[in-house]
């Protein structure tokens, strides 16, 4: 998927269910503040999903009271490639390449790919 038709995605679509970061930092047991700087360092990222909305965080992204485990690095990964918080979500909820959408992927414990997917879309 290119990464203008990520730009373009319609997250409100996509992602099934969002958290304010107030839900977010309540369910991680950390402030908002934390959870700010989690956005700010790749750790979550948070996206307008509809005008008016506000920033919200995908739900999936948290998961049994942690962030899902390789987030932060795939996070961080599609950054470095020029991706923004907007196209990461697009590209995680999207039923693309992988067998099901690389969130739920990550979600199931199998980042391998996943990782290896955005890598190579990365350079």
């Amino acid at each position: 998927m290119s990464e203008h038709r990520l730009a373009d995605a319609d997250l409100a679509a996509l992602v099934p269910a969002w958290i304010d970061w107030a839900e977010a930092a309540s369910q991680l047991g950390v402030t908002v503040a934390k959870v700010r700087t989690m956005i700010r360092d790749h750790e979550l990222a948070a996206a307008v999903p509809v005008a008016g909305a506000g920033q919200k965080i995908p739900a999936d992204f948290i998961q049994d009271g942690l962030v899902v485990k390789g987030l932060p690095g795939l996070l961080t990964i599609l950054h470095d490639g020029k991706f923004d918080d907007r196209e990461c979500i697009a590209w995680l909820f999207t039923d693309d390449d992988l067998p099901g959408r690389p969130i739920d992927a990550l979600r199931e414990n199998r980042g391998s790919e996943t990782k290896r997917r955005a890598q190579a879309m990365a350079l």
